[in-house]
């Protein structure tokens, strides 16, 4: 989900809620203690020089009980951050707590943001001799040639 999407969706909720994908929500109290860019530049495996970007959320959860974020003052943090910080429309990833600190993709499913798990992958498998992978289709729905059907004796 882009910033701009969030943007978007916050005018229309009541609350703000995140669950992560194993159905376990994240507590009411919730804060959000930074909105930011990352800037990330690195060197593959294959010895590409890459950026990537992302705005960062930072969800935290402390023992005032009663806290509650609005969607109103969630958008106005992230307007603040745009203005002083010059935030770009990127991908949203969300940092939170768990056993460690976990970053995950962000989602929403029509009620709540959802938290989805983020994966490493290698992004020069060319260069390090990963083959593509192949795509499975099932025999049944190849187109026939005609030439040697089940049953004909020629395989």
């Amino acid at each position: 989900m882009k910033l701009s999407e969030i943007k978007q969706l916050l005018p229309l909720l009541d609350n703000v809620a995140f669950q992560l994908e194993d159905g376990t929500y994240v507590p009411e109290h919730f804060h959000v203690t930074e909105v930011g860019m990352i800037i990330k530049s690195f060197i593959d495996c294959g010895g590409i020089i890459r950026q990537e970007k992302a705005v960062n959320f930072q969800l935290w959860n402390a023992d005032d009980y009663e806290h509650r974020l609005k969607p109103g003052k969630l958008l106005a943090i992230i307007e603040l951050s745009e203005q002083k910080l010059g935030i770009e429309d990127a991908d949203i990833e969300v940092e939170y707590q768990s056993n460690t600190i976990g970053k995950y993709d962000l989602e929403f499913n029509g009620s709540h943001f959802i938290l989805r798990n983020k994966t490493t992958a290698c992004l020069a498998q060319d260069a390090c001799g990963i083959p593509p992978s192949k795509t499975q289709a099932e025999l049944s729905i190849l187109p026939s040639t005609g030439s040697c059907t089940p049953g004909s004796g020629c395989c």
